[in-house]
Parts: structure tokens; C-alpha cells; sequence
């Protein structure tokens, strides 16, 4: 018999006056532009901010135990000050507009971390859409393992080409109340929310998606966020009883549901970029075929590349090259956003190579996890780095 996975959660909004300084770009973006963060940082000063209460993955790797203890101690002051205001039980519709893209709506729910894995192969309804770096995951957990709260940029799809979940509240949105409309900083667009208090009749028609392998939810980003979640899930509950185990906090993660149909999610390709490399050297080893459009950048100059046909197979080769270079080489590779970015990247930077891959179909997306299981890492995007989720929202996950 189908159990739900879906939670109504007790949703916390901040209660404070600037909104657009409240909220901030998921931590995973931006991870090698230093400036940004450093812009957003002063723009902000001491008003209140998600911003302290996360951790930009760029600082991941430098001072991470004294940030953490930052965010902690910025928890603690936000609670004593009552910055968050407890909504009741209900869902939030997302209404979020940016300068690329038609306007995009979500749920903002609580999904069941013992209803997810990213294990390759598994039958979960919540799955991965792309393989799971567990070496990823410890430094991750350094953030949740103290934390009072949670503020998801993590964005789970399901398959809707009907509309049948969100056709009828997004008709009737103006009825519901309005709990914030505001710019959103750094070119982000703007974020309306409405609260939706009949989420028991939003999850009945979000269940009955289910398919005949029993997915519903495929993590479109935030891949890491959710496993980082779900690690902290199984290590706490190994200490609570079964009758506390049922509805402890931490064993739901916030997240904002989306209809992969949405005229507002487009699938955009993940770009790698290969520092410190010969460039002639990494092209001239490359051994790629295909027929599928994709482009190397040296020095900010386009070349063609071709690569396999299917996306899954394309991205994973290029990922196994990379690594097989850099392991012989040396280098270090990271994930970017956008083929301008790519080719200012390698103007500006002796020594850096650009692949750009081609886009998938996100008609494709729940065929090809079941087929594969999961995808290979950082296979697609949805939209532009601006369009990503804005921490806005929060949850306890302590009692």
C-alpha cells in the first residue's frame, strides 16, 4: 500500500522589515567568484540575513569550523531576537519571476528522509537525479549537525504534464494570502508567497504521481543539501525511540516542489572548466565522438566539439577525461553556469580550458533515472544561476 512522503510542515518566515536583504542565493552557486559574495556581504551589513545563516560552499574549503560557529551563533541570536514567525501547518506556493526565464511556481513542503536515497538503482520515491559524492557530504554535515534550522534551496521535481497539482491555486492565488512580494538582490528577479492552508487536498493529487515504480520526486537541485540532511537524519535517530523517531523534526526536509512542465524550468548544460592545465596538451588528448554540439574554450576562443549522442553518456565521458588528466597532470576542475561565463573565464585566466556540453530534454528527466539510476554528477541545470532558489523559507529541525 502507497504511504506519502510529503510532510505539512509548521513553516517559519523571517519578520523583518528588508526582504530583499533577507534573502540570498543558494549556497552552492558562484563557487569561484569570490566577488560576489563579498558584494552581497556588503550590501547587506547588519541587517538581518539568511546570509548568516548559511555557508557558501566558495569557503568550504577555508576556515569552515569558524563560519560554522558563526552561523550557530547567528541561530541562537535570531531566536532570542524572534526574527522568525511560526506559520501554521500548510504549504507555501512560490511565485518566482527572474530576467530569463517565464515565471516559475513551487510548493514550498516537508518531504520524508526515510522515503529518499541516492543510492544508485534504488526504488525510493525520492530519488537523486545525479550520482552522490559522498566525500561530499562530511563537511556538509559540519553546517546541520548544530544547527537550529534548516532554509532549503533545494528544488524537487515531479512529472505533471497536466498540471494537475498547482492549475487551480495558481488561478486562484490572489485569494490566498499574500505572505511576502519583494526584489530579490544581486539581479535575482523577484519572489511572491502565498500561504496555502487546504495542503491536504495539494499532497492527495502530488502522491497520485506516482509512477509504476513508485518515484515521484526527482531532486533537480540540491542534491548534496538533501543527502547532507539525510545523513544527519540517520545518525541522530539511532539514539531515539521508535515513538520519537515518527515525528522528530530533522526527519523532514524543507524543500520546494516544482512541476517539471513548468513554462519556467528550463534545463540549461553544467559547463566544466580545467585549471591550471597545458591547454593544448588537454585538447590533444581528447578522443570524443558523437554527434551532439558541444564547444572547448582556450584563451576565450571557440572551437567545435562533438559529443555523444546521449547526454547521460556525453557528460560522463567528459567528466572521465577530465578526471583521467588531471589525476595524470594535475589541474583542478570546477562546474560553471553559462557559456559566457566560459569564455570569460578562459580570457582571463593562462592555463584554464572550457567544455561546454550540450542541453537536455526535461521531458527525458524520469526516463533516464529509472534507466540509469541516477545521472552522472552535474548532468543539467535549471536555468541561469540567478534563476536558483533564494533562501527564504525555514524549518526547525531540533526539538
Amino acid at each position: 500500500m502507497y504511504e506519502s512522503c510529503i510532510k505539512i510542515p509548521e513553516i517559519l518566515l523571517p519578520d523583518v522589515e528588508d526582504m530583499t536583504a533577507w534573502a540570498v542565493i543558494a549556497c552552492d552557486q558562484h563557487t569561484s567568484d569570490e566577488k560576489y559574495w563579498e558584494e552581497l556581504d556588503a550590501s547587506i551589513g547588519e541587517k538581518p540575513s539568511s546570509l548568516r545563516l548559511i555557508l557558501p560552499e566558495l569557503y568550504l574549503e577555508s576556515d569552515c569550523d569558524k563560519r560554522c560557529a558563526a552561523v550557530f551563533a547567528s541561530m541562537r541570536k535570531y531566536r532570542a531576537e524572534n526574527v522568525f514567525k511560526k506559520l501554521p501547518a500548510g504549504f507555501v506556493l512560490v511565485e518566482r519571476s527572474t530576467y530569463f526565464s517565464p515565471t516559475r511556481f513551487g510548493i514550498v513542503l516537508a518531504l520524508d528522509l526515510e522515503r529518499y536515497s541516492y543510492e544508485k538503482g534504488n526504488t525510493a520515491a525520492i530519488r537523486a537525479s545525479e550520482a552522490t559524492i559522498v566525500e561530499r557530504i562530511p563537511p556538509r554535515l559540519k553546517i546541520r549537525e548544530d544547527a537550529l534550522y534548516e532554509l532549503p534551496h533545494i528544488m524537487v521535481l515531479y512529472n505533471d504534464p497536466e498540471d494537475i497539482v498547482l492549475k487551480d491555486l495558481k488561478a486562484q492565488r490572489k485569494d490566498l494570502p499574500l505572505l511576502y512580494d519583494f526584489d530579490l538582490n544581486m539581479k535575482g528577479g523577484h519572489a511572491k508567497g502565498y500561504f496555502v492552508q487546504d495542503s491536504e487536498r495539494v499532497a492527495q493529487k502530488l502522491d497520485s504521481l506516482c509512477n509504476e515504480d513508485g518515484l515521484l520526486f526527482v531532486v533537480g537541485d540540491g542534491n548534496h543539501s538533501l543527502a547532507t540532511a539525510k545523513a544527519h537524519w540517520d545518525k541522530i535517530k539511532q539514539d531515539l525511540s521508535p515513538k520519537e523517531r515518527a515525528d522528530h523534526p530533522a526527519r523532514f526536509a524543507l524543500c520546494e516542489a516544482v512541476n517539471v512542465y513548468d513554462e519556467g524550468i528550463r534545463f540549461e548544460s553544467i559547463n566544466r572548466i580545467v585549471k591550471g592545465v597545458d591547454a593544448e596538451k588537454f585538447v590533444k588528448g581528447i578522443r570524443f565522438t558523437g554527434g551532439q554540439d558541444g564547444a572547448l574554450y582556450i584563451k576565450g576562443k571557440r572551437q567545435a566539439l562533438k559529443v555523444d549522442d546521449d547526454i547521460a553518456r556525453a557528460v560522463a565521458e567528459t567528466d572521465a577525461y577530465i578526471d583521467a588528466y588531471i589525476k595524470a597532470n594535475g589541474g583542478k576542475a570546477d562546474y560553471i553556469h553559462g557559456e559566457d561565463a566560459v569564455r570569460e573565464l578562459t580570457e582571463k585566466n593562462v592555463g584554464y580550458v572550457g567544455i561546454v556540453l550540450p542541453k537536455m530534454d526535461k521531458g527525458a528527466l524520469f526516463t533516464q533515472v529509472v534507466k540509469y539510476g541516477n545521472l552522472p554528477r552535474k548532468t543539467f541545470s535549471m536555468g541561469e544561476s540567478a534563476e536558483k532558489r533564494y533562501y527564504i523559507e525555514a524549518k526547525e529541525i531540533t526539538k
